[in-house]
């Protein structure tokens, strides 16, 4: 048996970075269509290494392998708002079985804080040293809630974190929904939309829980 959760937030025109207008409807074209307007790195999204100029690889050039596998669930709540999650955060239990190619996903409940100043100005966020052991370690994926694995507010830190991270680790960010799963392993699938030369895009993310 297999339970499927939802990690992707819902895109409205309440949501910070989107818009959806009415481009056809039934009544006057026969069907029903929208044009969308989005931010790349809006709501539950993918950076590339494009996005901080690591390499050239763009979003539709990243291989589709890197967006599915077995990933860790991490709850780190207690670091709270403008906290650094750290390597010591990942329990002991997780590092034995942790293996290269495994993901971390990070929960810090900050979901719920979507669309509110406090969502992007007081993030808990990735530490340096924690970036370097995912990079060391063959971390495959970084998911993390907030819209930033990296204070937004702090070039220097944003920066650093993004550049580390982007050498080899496929960053999410923006999810949700991590409170309903029962697992803290997981079967994790990303999938960006395939912008050609694209710097990061929306992406739905699920998570497979099997027993």
């Amino acid at each position: 048996m297999s339970n499927i959760v939802d990690l992707t937030l819902t895109y409205t025109n309440n949501f910070n970075g989107f818009n959806k207008e009415i481009a056809k409807t039934v009544k006057d074209d026969g069907w029903n269509a929208s044009t969308l307007t989005f931010y790349s790195h809006c709501g539950t999204h993918m950076d590339a290494p494009l996005h901080f100029n690591v390499k050239n690889q763009t979003i539709d050039q990243i291989p589709v392998s890197d967006f599915v596998g077995r990933a860790w669930v991490i709850d780190v709540k207690y670091v709270g708002a403008k906290g650094l999650i750290e390597v010591s955060d990942i329990p002991e239990s997780i590092l034995e079985q942790f293996v290269a190619g495994d993901s971390l996903v990070f929960q810090t409940g900050w979901a719920e804080f979507v669309n509110q100043p406090k969502y992007r100005d007081e993030l808990p966020r990735i530490s340096e040293g924690l970036a370097r052991w995912c990079v060391t370690n063959k971390v495959k994926m970084i998911g993390v809630e907030p819209p930033s694995v990296a204070d937004v507010n702090n070039m220097e830190e944003v920066t650093l974190i993004h550049q580390i991270l982007l050498q080899s680790v496929v960053i999410i960010e923006g999810l949700t929904n991590l409170d309903t799963l029962k697992s803290n392993c997981i079967e994790l699938i990303a999938l960006p939309l395939k912008i050609g030369g694209g710097d990061g895009a929306p992406a739905r993310v699920i998570a497979i829980e099997k027993y």
